[in-house]
């Protein structure tokens, strides 16, 4: 079967989000691309987890457009092809409602930097793009989507390859990796960071943000020239 590499990726990353608790019923999608073809697999829209497959996934071009598959994609497409496009280093990008990371989004704040465990995978707080405009809202929703997320990086200075996820005011998170399988990953760390720092503002609503010391520390041991963690 064409496709079957990123039809499995992307089956296998879309059932790790329940695993995870990332979603509650169809509150989600995976997609992985492949570069070379110029495609991704993505679920389809509103099917059960439970109910998916490999074969079930669908295949879609950069443009949105459906390549191979029975079944409608996900209602998010759209947004998934244009980060695809523009952003070029990407293999693959979940959306999910999860529920610390959608609450910071609902409240258009980005992430504070309280601790080290945030700093292990970002030296930013996490970013929420500002709520989309009503002409945007009444156009080509999806797709807006897709720019709304690029200008808030714009804006913001940041670069899509060092900071691998987003909320979107209003709406959820976004997050993206090299594979689908880093884009869960990424999207796991959201949702923990997020819940963290809910919690640390009911302790203590002063709380300061991390030094930068601990940031450039705890990143760089990680991801640094000189990093020492892990094998």
């Amino acid at each position: 079967m064409k496709y079957e590499d990123i039809r499995q990726m992307a089956y296998d990353a879309n059932m790790q989000l329940p695993k995870l608790g990332l979603v509650l019923f169809t509150f989600g999608n995976v997609s992985s691309a492949d570069r070379r073809e110029g495609v991704f697999a993505i679920k389809p829209s509103g099917v059960p987890y439970e109910d998916l497959s490999p074969e079930k996934m669908v295949i879609v071009d950069f443009d949105g457009k459906i390549v191979e598959g029975t079944l409608r994609p996900s209602s998010d497409t759209n947004t998934h092809a244009v980060l695809y496009k523009y952003w070029e280093k990407i293999g693959g990008i979940v959306h999910t409602h999860s529920t610390y990371g959608t609450a910071w989004a609902q409240s258009h704040r980005d992430i504070p930097i309280f601790g080290t465990t945030h700093a292990d995978y970002l030296t930013v707080d996490i970013p929420c793009a500002p709520p989309m405009s009503d002409e945007m809202i009444k156009g080509d929703y999806e797709y807006q989507t897709g720019f709304q997320i690029m200008d808030c990086f714009k804006e913001k200075g940041l670069s899509y390859e060092e900071v691998e996820m987003i909320l979107v005011g209003n709406h959820a998170p976004f997050t993206w990796g090299k594979t689908a399988d880093k884009a869960v990953y990424n999207s796991a760390v959201l949702e923990t960071v997020a819940k963290m720092a809910l919690l640390t503002e009911q302790i203590n609503p002063g709380a300061p943000r991390l030094k930068d010391a601990l940031i450039k520390k705890h990143f760089e041991r990680k991801h640094g020239p000189n990093s020492y963690y892990g094998q």
